[in-house]
């Protein structure tokens, strides 16, 4: 499932990639060996490469952006850590809050605001 911005963002790349035969193609495809998808430490190697490049200090990678969503979709959206906990595929959601690094301090915060 998609968004209309990732849709236009991946018709847009798809244009721009030179196939005949799409439907039978990675959308992200490895630069070696015949059809084969880009392997996680590839995008790690990217995603430092790109970090580097903008002198950004710290140890990006893949797992990196998948923390970043959950982060923005729990901070900017409200989604909840019981969804979230489901989109991550993780067991119940007391794993997903120590993953997206919920402290005790946030929590206990709640009981001062104002009903």
């Amino acid at each position: 499932m998609v968004n209309k911005a990732i849709y236009k963002a991946i018709r847009d790349y798809v244009k721009d990639v030179q196939s005949t035969s799409l439907e039978e193609e990675f959308l992200f495809k490895s630069r070696k060996g015949k059809n084969q998808p880009i392997k996680v430490e590839s995008l790690n190697r990217m995603i430092k490469e790109w970090c580097r490049s903008i002198n950004l200090d710290g140890n990006f990678g893949a797992h990196t952006l998948r923390k970043t969503f959950g982060y923005i979709q729990r901070k900017y959206y409200g989604v909840g850590v019981e969804v979230l906990a489901k989109r991550f595929n993780h067991s119940n959601p007391s794993t997903t809050m120590k993953y997206l690094g919920i402290s005790d301090q946030e929590v206990d915060a709640i009981l001062m605001h104002d009903i």
